[in-house]
């Protein structure tokens, strides 16, 4: 699934020549294949909450008859044709494929890289991937990391990724760059690359003070605010986005429902979780790369907009059946 995922991400790149654009059409594409999932898991979780009031009551009658209860509440819910577990299952169906994206883009993310680190080790000035205010979209946007592949970086890349690099490496800059390592063409195979990619990380140690100073005297143009010498790769823009929109798509999601009362002796972890996702959000965009962050801030805006319209196609639903003397959502 993974490969299949991050083809399917190259192959939109080549059409429209950008690894941002392609980025977001992605995430666009899989938030709308998903929809059909999305729309189910609403339509029960707005079925539950309308009868949030008998099930309340339920509780209060018989709050000290567990067993009573539990009959009692199994029973309303087949009357209303409700599984109380419906809401959940569609969403518990999506995570699979939420963890194949993320392994789709954290491939191109690792290919690109080792690009990038293949012409630096030739010799070379790097091809960076800029996108609006990010100077290299593989790494991320933040104030604290340098828009070339530093070595941190580097060790998180999986062994399996690093001979295929290899075998596309340009021939002409290849003899010397084996060279300047200390390497040869079998150091790239079987049990040997291993220990082969930690020389190329210890080689980077090196490199690296003398290429910062190479990237911080490279002027780069920054929309309005014209051009200036930059050293790390972003303003933390986009982090921030993810935690912002974090909040406002839970707001959004949550804006029709009333607030359900937590039950007796419990914490309501409503409100805990409507400060931890965005917290999450923030911190995880802070460490992974640009394109990851901007996956997660265009794909929080999708959700809203599916949400905005999955709520006016319910409610719609629910005028009709009033209307039609049912009162219920079907």
């Amino acid at each position: 699934m993974n490969q299949f995922l991050y083809n399917f991400l190259a192959w939109i790149n080549s059409w429209v020549g950008s690894w941002g654009i392609a980025m977001i059409v992605f995430t666009v594409l899989v938030r709308l294949v998903l929809s059909p999932l999305d729309f189910k898991s609403r339509v029960s979780m707005r079925k539950t909450t309308k009868l949030q009031p008998q099930l309340q009551a339920l509780q209060k009658k018989y709050a000290n008859d567990k067993d009573k209860l539990n009959a009692k509440t199994a029973e309303l819910y087949k009357k209303e044709h409700i599984n109380p577990l419906s809401s959940c299952l569609p969403l518990l169906l999506t995570w699979p494929i939420l963890i194949a994206v993320f392994g789709a883009m954290r491939m191109a993310a690792n290919e690109q890289l080792l690009i990038q680190l293949g012409q630096i080790l030739q010799g070379k000035e790097p091809a960076l991937e800029p996108f609006l205010w990010i100077r290299n979209l593989w790494m991320p946007d933040n104030i604290f990391n340098t828009a070339y592949p530093d070595v941190n970086t580097l060790r998180i890349i999986p062994t399996d990724q690093w001979l295929p690099w290899f075998q596309r490496l340009s021939e002409s800059g290849l003899p010397a760059m084996l060279q300047d390592l200390n390497l040869t063409e079998a150091s790239f195979e079987g049990s040997a690359l291993g220990a082969t990619v930690q020389s190329i990380v210890d080689v980077m140690k090196a490199q690296v003070p003398f290429y910062a100073k190479a990237v911080a005297n490279t002027p780069y143009s920054v929309p309005l605010l014209g051009t200036i010498p930059v050293m790390y790769n972003g303003y933390l823009l986009l982090p921030i986005l993810s935690a912002v929109s974090q909040i406002v798509m839970t707001k959004v999601m949550s804006g029709n429902q009333p607030q359900q009362p937590a039950a007796n002796g419990q914490p309501n972890t409503g409100k805990f979780m409507q400060w931890f996702f965005p917290i999450f959000s923030l911190w995880i965009c802070l460490g992974y790369s640009a394109a990851f962050a901007l996956y997660w801030v265009a794909g929080n805006l999708v959700s809203m907009g599916q949400t905005l319209i999955i709520n006016k196609i319910l409610d719609n639903r629910e005028k009709q059946a009033v209307l039609a003397g049912e009162g219920t959502v079907k």
